[in-house]
């Protein structure tokens, strides 16, 4: 049996892409070659792989064998980008997961500093809430991934995200510096029900309320629409100002709380090599910038 590392790469890009179309605009082959490189693969395994739909999804072998050519193709890269980094060549691609609001409200930032500071390494991101981040990180979908308030360890802080109210302009409070929690306790309550809704639930908690949402939105649009139209408020992230319009204010919320956004490889295997680049490069630019910003 022969396998080799552009039949592992054509099945990733395939399942990853969702197709074998997609998966050629990735690879920068044609449609042919990686429908060859997958059959071939399928042949040296003796079953396939993939189920031919659209989208393209795994058979019960191809979810078996998944983890470990990820695995495999991410050893094969490290090897590369090590050499590169020996010779100041720093390149190639780092896939970045993160929470929407993340994605929304900071990677956009941290893609264009990069694209200038690293102009040599190209960041795919991936989207997908708390747990899916997690996990991709854990199988190696993804290299990286800004993870809110994770457990201590390696990784370079990128900011303290505070939470804050969010109001319509002729909302009774949206004049004061601050808002107390307890003085919503009789407004209708938005949640969106991801990674942040734990830590508003304690928020609550602690302030002795009762925390009883009216709605649960998952997309962050669908519930700052929902605060337009008066059905509510929410608490969101100081991360989601810059989608805040202007019939609206977001607030400091009183008690104070936040949350730290942390990019980090994984724990059980090494880093893709650039990651350590682009972390503190990040950081060093938000830092940058934020002071810039309260100057």
């Amino acid at each position: 049996m022969t396998v080799n590392l552009p039949q592992l790469r054509a099945f990733l890009a395939v399942v990853d892409a969702g197709g074998f179309g997609a998966a050629a605009t990735e690879l920068g082959l044609s449609q042919s070659a990686v429908s060859h490189a997958v059959a071939s693969l399928e042949r040296e395994l003796s079953a396939p792989l993939l189920v031919r739909a659209t989208p393209a999804r795994t058979t019960a072998l191809g979810e078996r064998v998944l983890p470990h050519a990820r695995l495999a193709v991410s050893a094969v890269r490290s090897v590369e980008e090590i050499a590169a980094s020996a010779t100041e060549a720093m390149s190639g691609i780092v896939r970045l997961a993160a929470t929407p609001t993340v994605c929304q409200g900071l990677v956009p930032r941290l893609l264009r500093h990069w694209r200038e500071d690293q102009p040599r390494l190209t960041v795919r991101v991936f989207e997908g809430d708390s747990a899916e981040v997690t996990t991709w990180l854990d199988d190696g979908t993804a290299d990286a991934a800004v993870l809110i308030d994770p457990a201590p360890g390696p990784g370079v802080q990128l900011a303290v995200d505070g939470y804050r109210a969010l109001l319509p302009r002729d909302h009774p409070l949206a004049g004061e510096p601050a808002v107390d929690i307890r003085d919503l306790e009789d407004d209708r309550f938005l949640i969106s029900p991801n990674g942040c809704e734990a830590r508003i639930r304690t928020i609550h908690q602690l302030a002795g309320l009762r925390f009883d949402p009216t709605h649960r939105v998952r997309d962050l649009a669908t519930l700052i629409s929902m605060v337009q139209a008066g059905i509510g408020v929410t608490i969101l992230s100081e991360v989601s100002r810059a989608f805040v319009p202007p019939d609206l204010v977001l607030l400091p919320l009183v008690p104070e709380t936040s949350r730290r956004l942390v990019l980090t490889g994984p724990q059980t295997r090494p880093w893709h090599p650039a990651l350590r680049t682009l972390a503190e490069s990040a950081a060093h630019h938000l830092a940058h910038t934020t002071s810039r910003s309260n100057a």
